[in-house]
């Protein structure tokens, strides 16, 4: 299974191939503990690789650890692809150095020799076919490396969490060899020529402490302090019997969370998508925000999507969504203390206003459900009462019908029934006729059950 937002050091990914690949038959509990901790053991490093083209490789394994199928070509957007590895140059030619130098890349593993004096080795690609076409850029991982980038990993992961803020190639290569100890607050003593060798080539000034210190280890350790989560230190001890310093000591400590606040390749794809889907963001509006990414910060872009969002849902966004963001971002718009507060009274007001509303509605409703059953009940009262006045009447004597039927004539109620059915007040009243219309008959029958209640007549 995955784990997202992980890729493997070149510790891991070396030692991997050691496990994986069992011809040279290493013994695999001594060398993950020698990965470990016992560096001197098992010397794993990444050779010929800039801080551009660890990007690249970061951003490429960050690509395969989020897939939810393993692919053999993986395909994403161009923009989306610099987006992550934080690629500020519109040169191209660049970019394709860059590739140039990651394919070149390799991942190097060798072992201390075992009893029959035979070396153990391993090397493979950190990345293969690489192209870029119509904005959309398309790159195969070795297969080998697929599976460790996307597994549990067998010691120790590094996260993506740190790797695009470095700029000095050193300061990388250091994290990338340190990080294992941090969870033990410090390393062994360490040979300078051990710590020399994590570069690659130096030249020859690099020999002398004086001058490593100086444009190699001070650098490294200042930015790793600076922008990673660590904070290092480090102590010399000087060779035997000499005052030449041969071997180094770090001390190292985890930041609290609070201090890393860093760039991630996750909010980056956070940031992406919501200025590329949401916004609208052309290409050009994106490489533009790529190109000063000093300047516009993952802050900086945080706030400028707070303050389109804010002004979208005011509705002062009356064009594009796309150029309001990018005026905001480079003026810097915020949204104040006062704006904020303006609409949380607003809001405020709105939602009294919707709650007397609602109570409103609910006492409107609750009326016109008590007239509705008030209605029902007088309806089924009428259709009772028409029942029991039509009843008393079939069980009346013929004089008393007759009667009925006579007086009936002359209420204003039987005048008005009588005229609206066209039937001739003057005339007689048959029963017949009574039942011939419905409406007649339920009137006369209402008022035949007048009569027999005032009458105390049962009914």
């Amino acid at each position: 299974m995955a784990i997202a937002g992980q890729v493997a050091t070149s510790r891991q990914l070396a030692l991997a191939l050691f496990d994986d690949a069992t011809a040279e038959d290493l013994p695999v509990d001594a060398a993950r503990s020698d990965v470990g901790f016992a560096r001197k053991n098992v010397l794993i490093r990444i050779v010929d690789l800039g801080v551009a083209a660890r990007r690249l490789i970061d951003a490429a394994y960050f690509i395969v650890a989020q897939e939810e199928q393993v692919r053999n070509l993986y395909d994403v957007e161009l923009d989306y692809f610099k987006w992550l590895m934080r690629y500020s140059s519109r040169n191209n030619m660049h970019l394709e150095q860059v590739i140039t130098e990651a394919q070149r890349a390799l991942i190097q593993a060798t072992a201390e020799p075992d009893v029959d004096g035979e070396k153990p080795f391993g090397s493979v690609q950190l990345i293969g076919r690489i192209s870029y076409s119509g904005g959309r850029f398309q790159f195969r991982v070795p297969p080998d490396l697929i599976g460790i980038i996307r597994g549990p990993g067998k010691s120790h992961w590094l996260s993506l969490r740190i790797t695009s803020l470095f700029t000095l190639s050193y300061a990388r290569v250091m994290y990338d060899h340190l990080l294992p100890y941090a969870d033990e607050g410090g390393t062994d003593w360490l040979m300078l020529d051990e710590l020399r060798s994590w570069q690659g080539a130096m030249g020859a000034k690099a020999h002398e402490f004086k001058y490593f210190k100086r444009d190699w280890l001070a650098p490294a350790v200042e930015q790793i302090n600076a922008v990673s989560d660590l904070t290092l230190s480090y102590e010399t001890r000087n060779e035997l019997g000499s005052r030449k310093i041969g071997r180094l000591r770090f001390r190292i400590e985890r930041k609290e969370m609070s201090e890393r606040a860093l760039y991630t390749h996750e909010q980056a794809q956070v940031i992406y998508q919501t200025l590329k889907q949401e916004f609208g963001l052309s290409s050009a509006q994106l490489n533009q925000i790529a190109a000063e990414r000093d300047i516009y910060t993952d802050e900086r872009l945080g706030q400028a999507i707070e303050r389109t969002r804010f002004s979208l849902k005011l509705g002062k966004v009356s064009k594009s969504p796309a150029g309001f963001f990018m005026k905001a971002l480079k003026e810097g718009w915020i949204i104040s203390d006062a704006e904020r507060k303006m609409v949380e009274v607003q809001e405020n007001l709105a939602l009294t206003e919707q709650r007397e509303a609602e109570v409103k509605e609910q006492a409107t409703t609750r009326m016109a459900l008590r007239i509705a059953a008030q209605d029902v009940h007088a309806q089924d009262r009428r259709v009772d009462e028409i029942r029991r006045g039509w009843g008393a009447y079939e069980a009346a004597g013929p004089r008393q019908r007759e009667d009925w039927r006579r007086t009936y004539k002359t209420s204003p109620a039987g005048k008005l029934t009588l005229r609206r059915l066209g039937i001739d007040p003057a005339g007689e009243l048959a029963e017949l006729t009574i039942e011939r219309y419905p409406d007649l008959k339920d009137g006369f029958a209402g008022y035949v059950f007048n009569k027999a209640k005032h009458g105390k007549i049962d009914v």
